[in-house]
């Protein structure tokens, strides 16, 4: 990963400049918004370079994560849409490209035959439990430089800002 420490310290000089320019910039709220973005941007280009070489992208690993991790191992895109935060186009080529590689499987609803339902193969199960360890320790490293209590409170103020922004910003989730 390349070197942050220049692109926060030009943040803080820009965010500077433009608050002269305009002193009502609320300028704690900018700052903490293009941080928590550079940020996010350095760990997702990191997370999908661990990703590439396994031929997937975040948004297909998100998808196969949420139907490892779901109750039964199914959804129907239109509920992966809304947590993988994907339009259905989009949803329409994350699932061809797992269930081309065996790893999801398709088929009809009992209940509506229209409805298409997702299903984590045994395949991909055994995928994930071959891919995720590794990450381990990448991730863990991303977040030393927090105890524990400043972990657990990051986390606690990362959650009240995404339940706030919920509350106050028009999602573009698909239906």
């Amino acid at each position: 990963m390349s070197s942050l420490k220049p692109c926060v310290e030009a943040l803080y000089e820009g965010v500077g400049r433009v608050a002269d320019r305009i002193p009502e910039l609320p300028k704690s709220e900018v700052v903490l918004v293009r941080l928590l973005m550079l940020t996010a941007g350095a760990l997702l280009r990191e997370f999908e370079d661990r990703l590439k070489p396994h031929g997937l992208n975040d948004s297909d690993f998100r998808t196969l994560m949420m139907l490892y991790s779901s109750e039964d191992g199914s959804a129907t895109p239109s509920e992966l849409c809304v947590l993988a935060e994907q339009k259905p186009t989009n949803m329409t080529r994350i699932a061809n490209v797992l269930a081309k590689r065996d790893l999801i499987s398709r088929s009809h609803a009992t209940h509506d035959r229209r409805q298409v339902l997702l299903r984590i193969t045994p395949a991909g199960r055994r995928f994930v439990a071959k891919l995720l360890p590794p990450m381990f320790p990448a991730v863990a490293e991303s977040f030393a430089c927090f105890s524990a209590t400043e972990r657990k409170t990051f986390e606690k103020l990362l959650k009240k800002l995404a339940l706030h922004i919920d509350r106050t910003v028009d999602t573009d989730a698909c239906p």
